[in-house]
């Protein structure tokens, strides 16, 4: 098996696990660049993007790993917006 099939079945799995653990998250984009593996996407708080890398990190240890992980706010606003 080449160190790019082996990429592939790790992509895989963390796909899986990203999937079903308590963390259910579908909507991270993951990507192989070259030697590197790219996750990006948005997510609904810092808590819930720690553990999504902590996960990746777990499963691709060894390959070098990049992250664009967007923390999206869904509060609502704290003051009105003013219209000029």
């Amino acid at each position: 098996m080449s160190a790019a099939d082996t990429a592939e079945y790790r992509i895989a799995h963390l796909r899986d696990r990203l999937a079903s653990e308590d963390i259910a998250e579908l909507g991270i984009r993951i990507e192989q660049r070259g030697a590197g593996i790219v996750l990006y996407g948005t997510v609904a708080s810092a808590d819930c993007r720690a553990e999504i890398l902590r996960i990746a990190r777990e499963e691709l240890a060894g390959l070098s790993l990049h992250e664009d992980l967007v923390v999206v706010r869904a509060d609502a606003p704290d003051h009105p917006e003013e219209l000029s």
